[in-house]
């Protein structure tokens, strides 16, 4: 998540990674611009928004989307992509909404982080470890089955 972010005077979260065409050069999104962008859809970011992770302004029934929304949408994803809940990702967010200054933010995002690190490296390693399983099983299955079709078997 790190990749994405920065504070500013107002603790107002930013995206500052260089895009590869203009959107963080525009102030303002639609939900449509999000969704097409971030490949979700227009129900997934109502559905951030009624969950408080997204918070667009309103102009009559549309929605406005600030910079702010989009990095807030760019790191819910990352979030999700990672394995962090739906209410981690709220509590991380709304850290970097305190004006109490960026320590407290920063220590308490790095363990959450290495946390999850830990959990990720866990989950791969248990995939590793059915991999193997299930490879070994195929080729026990693919000898019988070898077997039985040359001896005509059905």
């Amino acid at each position: 998540m790190s990749e994405a972010l920065s504070i500013l005077d107002e603790n107002e979260l930013v995206d500052v990674v260089a895009a590869r065409d203009e959107s963080t050069k525009k102030i303002q999104f639609t939900i449509g611009d999000l969704a097409k962008e971030f490949k979700c859809t227009l129900r997934t970011l109502r559905f951030y928004e009624d969950k408080g992770l997204l918070n667009p302004k309103r102009d009559g029934l549309n929605r406005v989307y600030t910079r702010r929304d989009r990095a807030r949408l760019k790191l819910v994803l990352m979030g999700k992509r990672v394995g962090f809940s739906l209410t981690e990702i709220r509590d991380m967010l709304d850290l970097y909404d305190l004006r109490d200054g960026q320590v407290t933010q920063l220590r308490v995002a790095l363990s959450r982080f290495s946390d999850q690190i830990a959990v990720l490296e866990e989950q791969r390693r248990d995939i590793e470890q059915a991999i193997e399983e299930l490879s070994r099983t195929v080729e026990i299955v693919s000898g019988m089955l070898k077997h039985k079709e040359a001896s005509g078997e059905e």
